[in-house]
């Protein structure tokens, strides 16, 4: 007879989090329980009450139980804000004043002890300036009622009155604030994990999409050419290692976070995938020297652009071309393929900054959408899709308007566009 052990998974939700808090050594967060220990400051009246010392005992009693239960309402919903600023709250609130008022006016002696209590239940619902406004006159009112009944005494207990709820009020409002902080560090927490993932899987995507297409098509080469031509087979081979221990040392880059690209080297290795694919390379570079972080963005356009030619477009021929300004520089990827390439996307969706058309669809790939988001959050662009009329491959004998096109346009120093770094790019929805 076998017994089978299931072990449950962990708890979630806000009981877990304040078990694991508990277990973390953290207090929890404050509740009506921390306030319930002053009404041992009505043991006086109680005590008076069933010695008989009290006036109309049932009145006392049945105001004794009245207040008390007034007073528990209201501190268990003031830990609760919704319930705090609710009518109800308040209205039990001023009940437990004129009931406190009027024990304290016809009975005093013990029972003027309930006057902090109802400034305790004050501090612990009202805030800013509705305290002020209630604080002062209540604690007037407690004042009068104690004098006329023990004269100099009463500035004991209008100090009580007045002190329970200013520094209840403050103590509560500190732990809230406190409590909130606490969240909000959770919630960047969580936040720059997110982050932190989304960079990785995002540059892993992008780094072995490309790789992985340039293994594969130069393994396809060396097969084919192996039974003819043993020496062009082995450099398609030495190539592919090479391209592996390439890949490894960008993995490791990526892993760690310190990745930098360089744009003269992608384009030569787009030059090696398109020729080995069998796609013509037309590759041409203008324009003065770029930051860094524009030739990892323009690096990455150049990547994802040939691996979606190379993998889609059943183009003979593949332009790129980078031109340059002072201000800007535009990295163009032109094929004379299918057209269909991997869908098309634009973002922002203003165009691309030289104003080539309004609108446009936001479908295709997961590659283009990252890399348009890229782009967007360093104050760039990219447009991609079926070419226009007005294009053609150099070179080719290929109509206007066939093909698939890649447009990328980035300030020339993208922190200074946007004032942030490039792994600040907001997250895919």
């Amino acid at each position: 007879m076998k017994t089978v052990v299931t072990r449950k998974g962990p708890r979630t939700g806000p009981r877990a989090g304040r078990r694991t808090g508990l277990r973390a050594g953290r207090p929890g967060p404050p509740s009506g329980y921390a306030l319930l220990p002053w009404l041992l400051l009505g043991l006086g009246s109680f005590s008076n009450i069933v010695q008989g010392r009290t006036p109309n005992p049932w009145v006392g009693g049945l105001g004794l139980l009245v207040f008390n239960s007034l007073y528990i309402s209201v501190v268990f919903r003031a830990f609760d804000r919704a319930r705090r600023d609710s009518p109800a709250t308040r209205w039990s609130l001023v009940a437990m004043g004129v009931l406190t008022f009027g024990l304290a006016w016809a009975y005093g002696g013990s029972w003027l002890l309930f006057l902090p209590l109802l400034g305790l239940a004050c501090g612990s619902v009202l805030r800013g300036r509705a305290l002020a406004a209630v604080g002062i006159p209540v604690s007037v009112a407690a004042a009068v009622t104690a004098a006329y009944h023990d004269g100099w005494g009463a500035v004991s207990i209008a100090y009580g009155t007045f002190i329970s709820m200013m520094v209840t009020a403050a103590l509560l409002t500190l732990s809230e604030t406190v409590t909130e902080l606490r969240d909000t560090r959770l919630e960047l927490a969580r936040s720059a994990v997110d982050q932190e993932r989304l960079r990785f899987s995002r540059d892993l995507h992008d780094l072995l999409g490309h790789t992985m297409s340039v293994v594969v098509v130069k393994a396809e080469a060396a097969r084919r050419l192996a039974p003819r031509d043993l020496d062009a087979a082995l450099g398609q081979v030495a190539d592919i290692e090479s391209v592996g221990r390439q890949a490894l040392a960008e993995i490791r880059e990526a892993v760690t976070g310190y990745r930098e690209g360089s744009l003269a080297t992608d384009l030569d290795r787009a030059r090696s995938a398109l020729s080995a694919a069998g796609i013509t390379p037309d590759v041409r570079r203008s324009g003065p020297p770029l930051q860094p972080q524009t030739e990892v963005l323009l690096g990455w356009v150049v990547r994802e652009a040939v691996t979606n030619a190379v993998r889609h477009s059943g183009a003979a021929h593949c332009s790129i071309a980078v031109d340059g300004t002072a201000e800007r520089v535009r990295l163009t990827v032109l094929d004379d393929g299918r057209g269909d390439g991997a869908g098309s996307v634009r973002f922002p969706a203003g165009g691309d900054g030289d104003g080539e058309g309004e609108g446009g669809e936001r479908v295709g790939g997961t590659g283009l959408k990252g890399l348009a988001e890229r782009l967007a959050a360093v104050g760039g662009s990219l447009e991609a899709g079926p070419a226009h009329e007005a294009d053609a491959a150099p070179g080719t004998d290929a109509a206007p308007g066939t093909g698939f096109r890649v447009v990328a346009v980035l300030p020339v120093d993208p922190l200074s566009a946007t004032g942030r770094p490039l792994d600040e790019a907001p997250a895919r929805p």
